[in-house]
Parts: C-alpha cells; sequence; structure tokens
C-alpha cells in the first residue's frame, strides 16, 4: 500500500468519528490507534516465544523482562494473549479488553501511550459505540515494517498531523520539517567527514532540541547506515508537544534507540538533557515564536551563569525565540579537544539582522562570528515550509572547521533551485529535487565562490569573470569581520539665540561644547575600517563642528544575506518605454473610438 493510500485509508476513520468528535479532535484518536496498530504488527511474529519465556521465566521465580527483551529482539514487549485482531472476538467487553492489553506492554510503551491520554479516548469511544467499529478499522491494515517501512511510516504520521493541525487552525509546520531539506541538511552535515564515518564500527551522537515526529533523526540514520552499514548513530531528543513526542517515542523504539535519551518537555525552559554534548545536531526550531512564557527562567539562566550557561552571549525580543535554540545547541558542542561538533539549524530571515550593535541579536551573532563557528548559511527558496511562505535559511556551524574555512564565512543563494509541486501541502508549494540537493552539496563542498554567467547559464569561478560582469552570484566567500561595524555616535554643538556655542560648565567635558541631542546622528563604520579617518573623510566635510562621543561607540554584527547577492538591473531605455506607452494609448484611443460608433 503507498503512502498516500495508506494516509488516506487511516483518515478515513475520521469517517466514523464524524458528529461524535470535533473535527479538530480527530488526532487524539487517530494517531495513538495508528502507533497501536504499528507496534502491534512489529511485535506480531516474537508474541508466542514472549508469552512463552513468561510463563517460563515466572515459574522459575525469575524476573522476566531482560529474557522478555531478548525474545522480542526489540526494545520493548506486550506480555497479553491478545492482540489488535482477537480484541475484536469479544465485541461487548472491548474496551476492558483494550486496557488490560496496553497496560501489558513494557513501561516504556505505556509512557507513550499515557502522553496521548488514550485511556481517555477508549473510554469517549466506547461510550459513543464507536470503539469496536475503529479497532476494526485499524485490524484490516498491516503496518508491519516488512509492509511499510519506517520512512514510510514517517511520511505518514507527518501527514496526517498536518491535516489535523490545518483542521484545528494550528500550525502544522512547528511539529516538522519537509523531507528535502532534512536529506539536505544532513548532506551538510556529513560532507566534511565522509573519511571518518566510513570507518568500520564507527559510533556518533546525534541531538535534535526540537524533536518532533523524529523525522530528522530518522533522515540523518538512513543516511549514515546507506553511507556505513556498520556505523552507529545513538539518538537524542527533546520535544514539547505531547502527540509529536510519543510518536518520536515509538518510531525510537521500533528502530531499536535507547528511548531514555528522547525528553518531553520545554528544551529551553527545561533542558532535559543537562551536561550532554554531541557530535551532530539538527533542528527546525518554530519561526518567530515568542517566549513570554518562559521569560523568567531565561532571564534568570542569563543572568546567573553567564557564560557558563546556555545564553550568555545575549538575549533576542522577547517576540523571537529562533536565537535562544541556538545559543541552546552551541552549548551543547564538544570541546575542539574532543573532536568538537557541528550542526544544522533552519531560521527565518530575522536572526541575520534584526536588532541594532550592542542589542541581544546582535550580541549574539557577534559572539557566533568573533568566535569562528558560523561555517555557511544557505538560502532556501520561498513557500517550502507547511506553515509559511517567507524565506529561510539554513545555518551550518561548527567549532572544527577545515584549515581552508578558518576566519571565513560561506554564503549559497539556492532561492531559485526548486521545482513546483504536483499538488501544494499547506503553504508549500515548492520542493528541492535530488539534482538542487546535490548541486547545494557540491557549492558547500567546494566552498569556492560561484557565480553563473548570463549568457550561456553555466557556472563560472569568479577568476572567469570578466571585470564589470553582471554575472548573478550563488556562492559568496566572505571574511568573518567582514559582518561587522561599528556604531559611532555625531554630535554637534548646542548653539544659543544668538548662534553662540553653549559649553558644559561641569564634568570631564566642562568648557567643551555641548551636544544638542536633536542634531545627533549616528554612522555605522565597516570594523575593519579606522573611526577617525573614517569620520574625517565621510562626516567633517559636511559637518565641521561635528564630533564623536567616544563612550557611545558599539560593535555590531549583521549578515545582510540579499544584499551580497543583489545584481543590478539598469532601467530601460526611455526611447522604448514611450513607444510601449504609445502602443497602448493608441489601442485605448482605438477601443474609445469603437464604443462611439
Amino acid at each position: 500500500m503507498s503512502q498516500q493510500n495508506l494516509s488516506s485509508f487511516i483518515w478515513s476513520v475520521a469517517d466514523l468519528l464524524r458528529g461524535d468528535y470535533k473535527q479538530s479532535e480527530y488526532g487524539k484518536v487517530i494517531l495513538p490507534f495508528t502507533v497501536l496498530r504499528r507496534l502491534d504488527c512489529v511485535l506480531e511474529h516474537t508474541k508466542l516465544a514472549v508469552l512463552k519465556e513468561k510463563d517460563k521465566r515466572e515459574a522459575a521465580g525469575l524476573n522476566p523482562e531482560p529474557f522478555l527483551l531478548k525474545k522480542s529482539g526489540l526494545l520493548f514487549y506486550n506480555t497479553s494473549p491478545l492482540d489488535i485482531k482477537k480484541l475484536m472476538g469479544d465485541q461487548d467487553n472491548i474496551a476492558e479488553n483494550m486496557f488490560s492489553y496496553v497496560q501489558a506492554f513494557s513501561p516504556a510503551v505505556r509512557d507513550i501511550f499515557e502522553c496521548f491520554d488514550f485511556h481517555v479516548q477508549v473510554q469517549r469511544l466506547e461510550r459513543a459505540g464507536l470503539l469496536y467499529l475503529v479497532t476494526e478499522k485499524f485490524a484490516n491494515i498491516d503496518l508491519h515494517p516488512d509492509v511499510v517501512s519506517n520512512e514510510q511510516m514517517g511520511h505518514v504520521f507527518e501527514e496526517l498531523i498536518r491535516k489535523f493541525a490545518e483542521l484545528s487552525n494550528e500550525t502544522a509546520g512547528e511539529h516538522f520539517t519537509p523531507r528535502e531539506v532534512i536529506r539536505l541538511m544532513v548532506n551538510l552535515l556529513f560532507i566534511e567527514d565522509d573519511d571518518a564515518l566510513t570507518k568500520p564500527g564507527i559510533v556518533r551522537s546525534l541531538y535534535d532540541p526540537t524533536a518532533g515526529t523524529g523525522g530528522m533523526l530518522s533522515v540523518a540514520e538512513d543516511h549514515l547506515s546507506g553511507q556505513n552499514p556498520d556505523a552507529r548513530l545513538v539518538m537524542y531528543g527533546q520535544e514539547l508537544n505531547g502527540e509529536s513526542y510519543a510518536i518520536c517515542k515509538a518510531d525510537m523504539l521500533i528502530k531499536g534507540q535507547d528511548i531514555s535519551n528522547i525528553i518531553h518537555g520545554n528544551t529551553l525552559s527545561d533542558d532535559g538533557l543537562p551536561g550532554k554534548q554531541f557530535d551532530y545536531m539538527l533542528s527546525n526550531p518554530p519561526f518567530g515564536v515568542e517566549w513570554k512564557k518562559i521569560q523568567k527562567e531565561i532571564k534568570k539562566e542569563h543572568t546567573q551563569d553567564g557564560f557558563n550557561g546556555r545564553f550568555g552571549p545575549g538575549l533576542p525580543r522577547v517576540s523571537d525565540g529562533s536565537l535562544l535554540f541556538l545559543m541552546h545547541l552551541i552549548s551543547k558542542m564538544r570541546s575542539t579537544k574532543d573532536g568538537g561538533s557541528r550542526f544544522g539549524i533552519v531560521l527565518n530571515g530575522s536572526p541575520l539582522f534584526t536588532g541594532n550593535a550592542g542589542s541581544g541579536e546582535s550580541e549574539i551573532r557577534r559572539y557566533v562570528l568573533e568566535n569562528d563557528l558560523l561555517e555557511a548559511i544557505i538560502g532556501l527558496p520561498t513557500d517550502m515550509f507547511y506553515n509559511t511562505g517567507i524565506s529561510t535559511y539554513i545555518w551550518i556551524v561548527t567549532n572544527r572547521k577545515p584549515k581552508h574555512r578558518k576566519g571565513k564565512v560561506q554564503l549559497i543563494d539556492a532561492s531559485a533551485m526548486w521545482q513546483k509541486m504536483r499538488k501544494s501541502l499547506g503553504s508549500k508549494r515548492k520542493e528541492l529535487s535530488d539534482e538542487h540537493i546535490a548541486e547545494i552539496t557540491r557549492l558547500f563542498g567546494d566552498a569556492k565562490e560561484v557565480y553563473v554567467d548570463p549568457d550561456t547559464g553555466k557556472r563560472i569561478s569568479r577568476k572567469a569573470l570578466a571585470s564589470g560582469s553582471p554575472a548573478t552570484p550563488i556562492s559568496r566567500i566572505f571574511k568573518t569581520t567582514d559582518f561587522g561595524y561599528q556604531t559611532i555616535t555625531v554630535e554637534r554643538p548646542l548653539r544659543d539665540k544668538d548662534g553662540q556655542v553653549v559649553l558644559e560648565t561641569r564634568g570631564k567635558r566642562k568648557g567643551q561644547p555641548k551636544p544638542d541631542s536633536k542634531l545627533r546622528d549616528s554612522e555605522e563604520v565597516p570594523l575593519g575600517e579606522e573611526i577617525h579617518e573614517y569620520f574625517s573623510r565621510e562626516v567633517k566635510p559636511h559637518v565641521p563642528d561635528a564630533w564623536i562621543d567616544g563612550d557611545k561607540t558599539k560593535i555590531g554584527y549583521e549578515i545582510p544575506f540579499n544584499r551580497h547577492f543583489y545584481v543590478f538591473k539598469p532601467p530601460r531605455d526611455l526611447d522604448e518605454i514611450d513607444a510601449e506607452l504609445k502602443g497602448v494609448t493608441d489601442r485605448i484611443v482605438a477601443m474609445i473610438g469603437e464604443l462611439s460608433q
């Protein structure tokens, strides 16, 4: 059964719920039943062996758990003689038997169904006379991994969540990321470590602080195992949404991961993995979400712990917590002596430039750039995500840059690399093809300036670029200091009604001109330029009585991504525009003439 057919089949359960449940509540039934059927199918082949082992070990007075785990071949088991199909044999007692069946799972699985509030839904379905009918629907689909792969199952969960989010006017994009974007991020994450990752028996850790249903973790694992079947990726994650957390945990269980590494809760206010550091990290935090509810905890950590905590560099404005996730990930990086770390995070445009010099956002960018942590930023096409059509950017951050990248940042404009989707999904109308992913990965791996020849459309290097050529840049390399600037405050003297300069009468500037706050101005000086030389050249010739207030000078950082890829297109010739206007005017006059006949 294809993923789309499977999603549609599961979605047909909604027809049974209509009337007794609001549309926004369908997910509370369909998601846990889908997980239950998946686990039921996974355990099917070892069910009898597990039951026999249980009787054998209990008869011997032993704790059966370790033996049952071995028999199931997984990190979970179920000790009930029932399964989904057997539940259909006793319609009158289906609720009681359902509770008994779920309770017979090992503790890790029971926690998953507690997150779904499954017992509440079973009781509600029973009262509505729907429990048997819903269970029957799921009993008739085979969700065994041999029939529906883990990747397909991930797509099914994401598709269902997206539909439920749309019905309840929630933000679907808060829960998951398009798979092709994840594949691109994983490529960028691993490309410089290809040699190390192909060694036999290699073990690496991967962390996602906004794990959702586990899509990023799963794609990264598939990529690494495809590259090196002997490699092992130990996965960690934290997720705030209860349903997404439950699905992620179930997925990790089936994959044989240690689910104690998957934490439920708010990553920013309550780090569920304190002190842990990782080789690789991936994250797509929600765009532009305010952090007012957790402001007290964040400010406390910032004030008390400083750079020993997660938020030492500064705090962004309360209306957008994206950069808090960036700093959280930086705090999870291994030290360079332990091998260092690399992570990819998806952010909107705001973190690139929001905030003046000295603001929280600017200070965070300053910390990242002055510590040479930013490796690259890739600008994606618009309309790539399910909940928004805005421009998005992948930041690649590492504390183990290769020698040729040290002190540099690569910007890649991939906004034109997309293909139209056959069918839009929410706000997502565009997607990256395999060729686009390969090209962006190659541009990143080469770490060179690349332009598009306007005549041939071919990629050319900076050296091949003719002087004055209007070629469009798609990959550019900058020094980290290129993004820094100094904001200087330019003062001019206050004058009395007779035009005489008013002098200070006290303080360290006693006897010097008093500044006029109405004439105060500021200038941004590139970081590599000497302030007084700039002032003498750019300001003094225009306002000879001005001076710099050195106490107010601030260093700032911004990354004006679009400006670095802007190509000036000269306006059309006036004669051409006039001819076009005359043609339009003539047509209008002719149409008016026809109306008057």
